[in-house]
């Protein structure tokens, strides 16, 4: 009979062990993944890309080429050595993407146009053609003024930086249904 009872409380004992140990990894596994939840938002990589700035950056050079940058809670415009330029991104009211092509080539391409015999110029005006996209972020300042900034960029590389820009809490200027917002100046000017 002692014997009965001492295999019983030793099923018992090793009962609770197994589930104390249980118990530890849940309430471990759950921490980890809370504090891996909660990490997530500060520890975010900073994204950026080469660009070529058009014009409307504060404190920036016309067509000046630099690295569009994406890091925290700001949109950087880095040119070497010059001083950074950059824009809150909860500042930002719309990011609209466009495509472009630009004629390579220079002067010779010009030339090779002029003499192709039988109207070959049109067929060299198509190869020499590079297309590029371009990204306008409208966005406020301080004083509560909207601006807006033109970014050119390589081919399928602005749908990356918009939708990173989005991503971190910029406004895609898009109504629900999809369509582009008119700014306030587009409406006074079409009620005219």
């Amino acid at each position: 009979m002692s014997r009965f009872f001492v295999f019983q409380n030793h099923k018992k004992s090793f009962f609770a062990r197994q589930v104390a140990s249980s118990l530890w990894l849940l309430l471990l596994c759950s921490s980890v993944a809370a504090w891996a939840q909660s990490a997530a938002p500060l520890a975010r990589a900073p994204f950026s890309i080469r660009a070529t700035h058009l014009l409307g950056f504060p404190n920036t050079k016309n067509n000046g080429n630099g690295d569009l940058t994406i890091k925290n809670d700001a949109l950087r415009f880095e040119q070497g050595a010059k001083p950074v330029a950059e824009i809150k991104i909860a500042s930002v009211q719309g990011v609209f993407l466009g495509s472009e092509s630009k004629q390579v080539g220079g002067n010779l391409a010009k030339v090779g146009k002029a003499a192709a015999p039988y109207g070959g110029g049109r067929v060299v005006s198509l190869f020499a053609h590079k297309k590029y996209d371009s990204l306008t972020v409208e966005y406020a300042d301080d004083d509560g003024g909207v601006h807006g900034a033109i970014f050119q960029l390589s081919k399928g590389e602005a749908e990356n930086v918009r939708r990173e820009l989005v991503a971190r809490g910029a406004s895609p200027g898009l109504r629900d249904d999809g369509s582009m917002e008119a700014s306030t100046a587009e409406v006074s000017n079409e009620n005219k």
